[in-house]
């Protein structure tokens, strides 16, 4: 008899944190696993309070107390800022935002043109009418996207026809508002910026409920 396989080791959360984007309230209740996780976790944290619509965020609440009633919902701040300001300040600019975002997610903008706009660049540059094969097409599957440049980078041919869209865009500078650092793979002629953003949570009941769970699972 062959040896009898071990099944994998079940994790259950001590705490389950989730957090809910308002800039797509209702898509918490329409993608997978993201539904999963809204209606499972202990905590639901509600980011991008500081340019989000007042509707949207009390969308996701209201969503909240019908799917998870049990959950603590919290309201956050994610800042957006730039590595280096100076390099886009004044000028017009391309923006790279993360693929996914821009395309299934049905955006039209992220933390790339919100930190473009604060650093007080002149102007953010349409790359579509100078987008090549795979990016072309990108654009003409998802319209949305159009006016900001979605990474889309799942292979050498691709990376290659987004280098040559960025070349091909009369920009100055570009900002990068990928989750990745995209200056490690792509070879452009532009100077290249990334924008980050933080998760700020000023409610103290996050740092009590943490606290708390840590504590428990030390003494237990």
């Amino acid at each position: 008899m062959g040896r009898r396989q071990q099944r994998p080791a079940v994790l259950q959360a001590d705490l389950w944190l989730c957090i809910a984007d308002p800039h797509r309230a209702g898509h918490e209740q329409s993608y997978y696993p993201g539904e999963t996780n809204f209606i499972s976790a202990d905590v639901i944290i509600i980011n991008k309070c500081g340019t989000a619509e007042e509707r949207n965020i009390v969308a996701i609440e209201e969503a909240a107390k019908r799917l998870n009633p049990g959950a603590m919902v919290l309201r956050a701040g994610s800042p957006v800022s730039l590595e280096d300001a100076s390099i886009v300040m004044g000028k017009k600019v391309l923006v790279i935002e993360d693929g996914p975002t821009l395309t299934h997610g049905g955006m039209t903008f992220g933390a790339g043109v919100v930190a473009a706009r604060a650093a007080g660049v002149t102007g953010i540059v349409d790359p579509s009418p100078y987008a090549v094969a795979s990016i072309a097409a990108t654009y003409e599957k998802y319209p949305n996207a159009k006016g900001i440049l979605p990474a889309m980078g799942y292979g050498d041919r691709q990376i290659a026809d987004l280098e040559t869209t960025i070349r091909n865009t009369p920009c100055e500078a570009v900002v990068v508002g990928t989750p990745i650092d995209l200056t490690r793979v792509l070879k452009i002629d532009q100077p290249m910026v990334r924008a980050r953003y933080e998760l700020d949570v000023k409610d103290e009941r996050l740092r009590e409920t943490i606290l708390a769970k840590i504590g428990a699972a030390v003494h237990a």
